[in-house]
């Protein structure tokens, strides 16, 4: 089997193709800047805790984090359009499946960091007599919360490595063009145990591999449209016949 970019006849509409192909870029883009933004403070200590969790930056970083989970299956439906009628159609479908629940089961944390803790936060700057670090371990390390936070973010490693199989197995993109991302939402869990330029470093490349995903997913509507432009042949064949068979009669 050769591997070679060439487009399926089964491909979705160009303009579905394309909102979802944007969706990809601004929820690569969400996941870039959530850990650019988000204060990196030493938040086992009450004023680290304080610093980084009363801020504004605190609550617009983790909000990037929510639209970019709740953008990034939308995008995906684009990629499924795409593929449909090819091999890998049913991976995608999938793995676009699993990203989704992932991101349902994840967005629950997101919002407890983000306003519960930035709640409190706010409660011990303004002179509230609280156990800020207690608190915040309580809502973040409750047996509800780690085991939904975990099984989503499992969810979304699946999900990105049956993408990637797809996108593989398929003509229709570039092989390589979901390897990226399959690893950055693999390595979701494990970046929560390094140090914070490693996370920046992750959310970066998460950003770039959906970044990536979208600019491929656009650019095969374009060699798509090109085909289906070009003048077919038939006409001009069947004048011709038709003057033969009129100057033989």
């Amino acid at each position: 089997m050769t591997n070679t970019w060439q487009m399926s006849p089964t491909t979705g509409s160009p303009v579905f193709v394309r909102l979802g192909a944007v969706a990809l870029a601004v929820s690569g883009w969400l996941f870039l800047l959530y850990p650019v933004v988000r204060p990196w403070r030493n938040e086992s200590t009450v004023g680290g805790a304080v610093a980084s969790m009363s801020s504004d930056a605190w609550v617009a970083a983790h909000l990037f984090a929510v639209f970019a989970l709740i953008v990034m299956p939308l995008g995906l439906l684009g990629l499924c359009r795409q593929l449909a009628g090819s091999r890998g159609y049913g991976l995608v479908l999938t793995g676009t499946v699993a990203v989704w629940l992932g991101a349902g089961l994840a967005l629950p944390y997101y919002g407890a960091e983000d306003f519960a803790l930035h709640a409190l936060a706010r409660q011990v700057r303004s002179g509230t007599s609280l156990d800020l670090v207690r608190l915040v371990d309580a809502v973040r390390f409750g047996a509800a919360a780690t085991g939904t936070f975990a099984a989503g973010l499992l969810l979304l490693g699946v999900g990105g490595v049956l993408i990637a199989i797809s996108i593989w197995r398929t003509a229709v993109l570039p092989r390589f063009s979901g390897v990226p991302l399959a690893f950055g939402l693999v390595l979701f869990i494990p970046q929560f145990y390094l140090p914070a330029w490693a996370r920046i470093a992750h959310g970066i490349a998460v950003g770039v591999a959906l970044v990536l995903l979208a600019v491929v997913l656009w650019a095969s509507t374009r060699v798509r449209t090109s085909r289906h432009a070009e003048p077919s042949p038939a006409p001009a064949e069947s004048r011709s016949r038709r003057l033969r068979l009129g100057e033989a009669r």
